[in-house]
């Protein structure tokens, strides 16, 4: 057997690999203790074995999680790549369903088994979901429920995939929710008429060959698992399992991997200790456990590779604070943290830019090594945060993936450009202002009052020709646009005059085409912008899945597709997060995210800085009325009220998570920012910043601090 190079890898990594090629190991411990780097290592070792008796499976909860096993496989000799698969339990369905349809189909009660199915992505659940049950709203259903039409059918969805995911029928999600709710009564007849919707929408979902996430994982569990030809599959092709991230992963899948584990030569559990942060996917680290009773060997690593011992004992203190005392460090809390306290929030936002800024242009500091944090991003707390970091010159990025598309600026200017290349759409047109909106955003240097100005002068509503020439702006006015904007604006204007007198292409090549030949461009609003491009490239994928599932039905109705899309946009879909090149390597730029966010990337980073410290939204449980991450899992019992002491422990328990999941992925420093009055305009006083304040208080006051 070829020697595995272990000189890079610690005593315990080593011992690992010693034991676990011919054996069922778990390996569980808090993140930073080279778990992962652990697992790469086995299999790269199982690959290097001098007669390797079939291919290596590796399953991860979420595609991003399983970057270092690409990794590793971009560096080794081309045959290993074809010897792995890195898949989730959900791609491992849709290759089953892909390959077994005709086994399945019919039995699964499809009405057009001889036909391919068709798999929905969130836009096109979202899109038929709202075309089957969308008139019900004109019947008066949910009147008790404050949401959005997009809002009510994606937690309908969400509903809909507890139940696939957490292994009980789909049918009684509604009764679930019913009889644990204590409030009000009318929302349990918003829980009978969600269920409905479902119902609905399965049956057009079996009706139509379509299958959403939940169908797919139904069809898979209940219909082609147990066939013996579907394991024997599985089987002769990978002799090797490594599991990533188990505490992640839900209920079914566990089921699945302890159906796999005995059969294999090998199979390696890797568990984060206080993790199972994707409980609102149906993440279970209880259920996770189970898979300890089929592995003989069971490891634990102890020692972080990532937190400096100061930083371990502000992760002992925060716990501490919040009523989970762990194991002491003996080191001072306070040299990991650097706090400022002002009264008003914009006085923060400038200090942390300004600590950013020296951390980048004085300590040579990479951007990508730095996170600003909040407990969400909404577009005023970004605005002004991207203007602080634009004055001192950092170059910044943002992720905010729950966003609906229409409020992306980069969406609803290429969406107006498009209403405008299309104006036999629909009349008169977009109102003019959305026009300058998105004048403004296209072209490099336009201000909003003189795009105003441009678009008063230049868009004829309703005319064939809706963008006029520069010259038909009176004199005065384009004086004050300047000329040169007027140059880039008739470039654009002759684009989409062009455009339009050209045979007609699909919406996502006129995308592509709009962003490519003009707005990327010199002079032009995105050129050079990270967020618009990455955003522009989403948007792009979402209207060619959207053209895939959807493009026969709208031609046989006569519905132009791009008009179909935009509508869909404008209610306010929410946008699916497809993972970019990007994504895997990161950029040389600061990341602003919602905390929650950073957190599911599951990457260190040297620099936090977490904003809005005041807030109650770090522990606070996101409104949704039609679903429920704890309600709906395996492990509550059914038919159990929740009440307000689960809704306490469950936001304590978050917030302890949160929190701990943030300190470790933190090398060397965290920045706190406390602001007697809020972003919003108001005081508050949420359990984070009382918990640091019991830390500060309890620790040695050398702890840096900055007082406005």
């Amino acid at each position: 057997m070829p020697a595995l190079e272990t000189s890079g890898l610690t005593p315990d990594q080593s011992r690992l690999i010693d034991v676990a090629a011919d054996s069922r190991t778990f390996l569980e411990g808090f993140y930073g203790t080279g778990k992962t780097t652990a697992g790469v290592a086995h299999m790269e070792h199982v690959l290097q074995l001098s007669k390797p008796r079939g291919a290596v499976l590796v399953l991860i909860p979420q595609r991003s999680l399983g970057v270092p096993y690409y990794d590793a496989l971009r560096s080794s000799k081309p045959a290993a790549l074809s010897q792995v698969s890195i898949l989730t339990i959900y791609g491992l369905a849709r290759r089953s369903i892909d390959l077994f349809w005709p086994l399945v189909g019919e039995a699964a009660g499809f009405a057009r088994p001889d036909d391919p199915p068709t798999f929905l992505t969130i836009e096109t659940a979202q899109y038929f979901m709202a075309k089957v049950a969308g008139s019900l709203l004109a019947d008066g259903y949910f009147e008790g429920v404050a949401l959005s039409p997009n809002r009510l059918f994606s937690q309908i969805l969400d509903s809909l995939n507890k139940a696939a995911v957490v292994g009980f029928p789909y049918t009684e999600f509604g009764s679930r929710l019913n009889a644990a709710w204590l409030g009000e009564p009318a929302l349990r007849a918003a829980y009978e008429q969600a269920q409905e919707c479902a119902n609905r929408f399965r049956s057009y979902c079996l009706e139509n060959d379509l299958l959403d996430f939940s169908l797919q994982m139904e069809v898979f569990v209940r219909h082609l698992w147990d066939l013996p030809i579907v394991q024997e599959q599985l089987l002769d092709r990978y002799r090797h399992l490594i599991v990533d991230n188990v505490e992640e992963d839900t209920p079914v899948s566990h089921d699945l991997m302890l159906d796999l584990a005995p059969s294999m030569q090998s199979a390696l559990f890797i568990s984060d200790r206080e993790s199972g942060h994707r409980t609102f996917l149906g993440a279970d680290p209880v259920s996770a456990a189970r898979l300890k009773s089929v592995c003989p060997n069971q490891m634990v690593f102890s020692e972080s590779l990532v937190s400096s011992d100061e930083m371990r004992a502000f992760s002992y203190q925060m716990a501490t604070a919040v009523g989970r005392p762990g194991e002491a460090v003996r080191a001072d809390a306070t040299a990991a943290i650097v706090h400022a306290t002002s009264r008003y929030f914009p006085d923060v936002l400038a200090w942390a830019a300004e600590e950013v800024a020296s951390l980048i242009h004085r300590q040579g500091t990479p951007p990508s090594e730095i996170v600003i944090l909040a407990p969400f991003m909404p577009d005023v707390l970004r605005f002004m945060l991207e203007h602080e970091l634009d004055e001192r010159s950092i170059r910044h990025r943002s992720h905010r993936p729950s966003r609906a598309l229409k409020d992306e600026p980069a969406v609803r200017t290429l969406l107006t450009l498009a209403h405008l290349a299309h104006p036999h759409w629909a009349a008169p047109g977009p109102p003019m202002v959305d026009v300058a909106y998105a004048l403004m955003h296209a072209i490099e240097g336009l201000d909003l009052v003189r795009a105003q100005l441009l678009g008063h002068g230049a868009y004829a509503l309703g005319k064939e020709e809706p963008l006029q020439p520069f010259g038909q702006v009176p004199a005065k006015n384009q004086e004050r646009i300047t000329f040169l904007i007027g140059e880039q604006y008739e470039r654009l204007r002759t684009w989409l005059g062009s455009y339009r007198r050209e045979p007609a292409v699909e919406f996502d090549h006129f995308l592509a085409r709009l962003f490519g030949e003009v707005l990327s461009q010199p002079g032009f609003g995105f050129h050079g912008d990270i967020d618009a491009g990455h955003t522009t490239a989403k948007l792009i994928e979402s209207v060619q899945k959207f053209r895939w599932v959807a493009g026969d039905l709208l031609l046989s109705e006569d519905i132009p597709l791009g008009l179909e899309y935009v509508r869909m946009v404008e209610q306010g879909v929410i946008g699916g997060l497809y993972l970019s090149e990007e994504e895997h390597a990161g950029s040389e730029a600061v990341l602003l995210s919602p905390a929650f966010t950073f957190l599911m990337g599951n990457r260190p980073v040297d620099y936090q800085v977490w904003l809005n410290v005041n807030s109650q939204e770090w522990s606070r449980r996101i409104y949704q009325p039609l679903t429920h991450p704890h309600v709906l899992s395996r492990q509550w019992p059914q038919g159990r009220p929740w009440q307000d002491a689960d809704e306490v422990a469950a936001s304590q328990e978050a917030l302890y998570r949160l929190t701990q999941g943030l300190i470790r992925r933190c090398r060397k420093k965290i920045y706190l920012g406390f602001s007697d009055i809020g972003p919003f305009g108001w005081e508050d006083r949420g359990p984070l910043m009382r918990a640091i304040h019991k830390v500060l208080l309890a620790s040695s006051p050398r702890a840096e601090v900055h007082r406005g």
